[in-house]
């Protein structure tokens, strides 16, 4: 991996304006789709593991935002 690469997946990115409404619009929709989760699925490891990769993937979206230099 190239320096600048490692730097950039470990450095904290601040938003820009337009980064913060990416990451407010990305929070809605997965409080969202996870509350569907919560509310339709039964209690068990299934819905369990729903929940955790529901966060997973709210967190890589969270990085593309972050990482683009367009909006941080």
């Amino acid at each position: 991996m190239r320096q600048g690469e490692i730097e950039d997946r470990f450095t904290y990115h601040p938003p820009t304006e337009e980064g913060k409404e990416r990451h407010h619009v990305l929070s809605q929709c997965f409080v969202s789709l996870a509350e569907l989760v919560e509310s339709v699925c039964p209690e068990g490891r299934e819905k369990s593991l729903a929940l955790t990769k529901l966060e997973e993937a709210k967190f890589w979206a969270s990085a593309s935002v972050a990482r683009n230099p367009a909006t941080r």
